[in-house]
């Protein structure tokens, strides 16, 4: 059994996975995320109690302004934290955040993690890009789900040694899912443990689940399956074609894997994707 199927029981008695699950070590809840999902589960959550708790934090308060400032957010020039509650609205402050605080608690200071935060924010402001543009599900989920769905890579770089080398190998994979190859060497996949910090760290259900079927594109063609959940799939595929394009790269596989699948769900013609692409493209470039 992997963890995926183990996340997906009900319960369970202890076995080998679970006991693989508890050996990866999920960074606990910053406190700061705490007071924030407090104020925002009221029955009336205060503009100035969020700015506060984002004020609290010297290093929180500038990275806030800088990202709520960028072109992919409208390019209004919050002067303040208040301002940018105020351009942005309360959830959309409180999922840039939530990001923030696991740039924090996540290191990813290898070689070979490098850019990894670099693109995990890149994902989420395209991901806000066309949650907003194509008017699909919620922007402030969208850019959670961004910057949380690959969380698993540094954890998993973190507990198995060779997991590098699983990674890059995976990330070649030109047919097969790109969790194939993680499960087959570790029994979990980052998939898998960025669900795990998801429920740990009090994300909605459908982040948590966007996540662990990110790579699983036969969700799109899935009726049962939540609507976001397949939302978020299928704009994070067009999130990474784009990203790929922006990097010089000739095709994203992923892509090839389920962009066809991405575009049905969505109801884009290959015209319309392609313009798509291009505005997403074009904001990458004026920030």
């Amino acid at each position: 059994m992997t963890t995926a199927a183990a996340l997906a029981r009900p319960s369970a008695a202890e076995d080998p996975v679970d006991a693989l699950i508890k050996s990866i070590r999920i960074p606990p809840r910053p406190s700061l995320l705490a007071d924030l999902q407090r104020e925002l589960a009221s029955s009336d959550p205060s503009p100035e109690a969020i700015g506060r708790i984002v004020a609290s934090d010297v290093g929180m308060s500038g990275a806030l302004l800088k990202l709520a400032n960028s072109a992919v957010f409208g390019g209004r020039k919050a002067k303040s934290i208040e301002q940018a509650i105020l351009f942005l609205g309360i959830n959309q402050v409180a999922a840039m955040m939530t990001g923030l605080l696991a740039r924090q608690a996540i290191p990813a200071n290898s070689a070979a993690l490098a850019s990894f935060w670099d693109l995990s924010s890149r994902r989420a402001e395209a991901m806000v890009f066309l949650s907003r543009r194509l008017r699909i599900g919620e922007p402030d989920v969208a850019h959670t789900f961004g910057l949380f769905c690959d969380t698993g890579v540094p954890l998993l770089m973190d507990r198995f040694a060779d997991y590098g080398a699983t990674y890059a190998a995976a990330s070649l994979e030109a047919e097969r899912p790109f969790t194939a190859l993680e499960e087959e060497r570790h029994s979990t996949s980052h998939a898998a443990v960025g669900t795990l910090l998801a429920r740990n760290w009090g994300l909605s259900g459908d982040v948590g689940w966007a996540i662990l079927h990110h790579h699983d594109y036969a969700v799109l063609d899935d009726a049962s399956s939540a609507p976001v959940v397949r939302s978020m799939v299928a704009l994070a595929l067009l999130a990474e074609n784009a990203i790929c394009k922006y990097q010089g790269h000739t095709e994203s596989l992923e892509w090839n894997k389920g962009g066809a699948r991405a575009c049905a769900y969505l109801g884009l013609s290959d015209e319309e994707t392609a313009e798509l692409l291009d505005e997403l493209l074009e904001a990458f470039h004026d920030e």
